[in-house]
């Protein structure tokens, strides 16, 4: 069999990770999902402008503001991951480095996701 790799990528089992398309894809995805939902979130602000607390966590409170908040959080995560992610496996050269800074972006992007989206419920549910 004629393989198209290198001699030293055949050494090293070094060729393609089959997740560049998915992490592309994904960050496509995540992008056209943050237009309407960074849309809806920027007219629901101005809408609120100088409303109180009560005004606030009454919004907040319903059913689809409360589902709309949660997913507009998740996609901004997910997408902020994929992006962070891009970018250190471009610029940051040292293996463990680069595992250390993409578990450190990934972990904290998925608690601060966490803690954002129970905040939510916490609003959405009077507590």
């Amino acid at each position: 069999m004629n393989s198209m790799r290198t001699a030293l990528g055949r050494v090293r089992h070094l060729g393609s990770a089959k997740e560049g398309t998915h992490h592309w894809w994904a960050q496509r995805v995540t992008a056209l999902a943050l237009v309407p939902l960074t849309l809806w979130f920027v007219i629901q602000v101005i809408r609120f402008a100088g409303a109180d607390h009560a005004a606030a966590t009454a919004w907040i409170g319903t059913p689809y503001n409360s589902l709309m908040m949660v997913l507009l959080i998740v996609a901004v995560f997910h997408h902020m991951q994929l992006g962070l992610q891009v970018v250190i496996e471009d610029y940051v050269h040292g293996e463990i480095c680069k595992l250390a800074a993409i578990l450190v972006v990934k972990g904290g992007s998925l608690l601060l996701a966490i803690y954002a989206i129970i905040s939510v419920i916490r609003i959405a549910l009077g507590g």
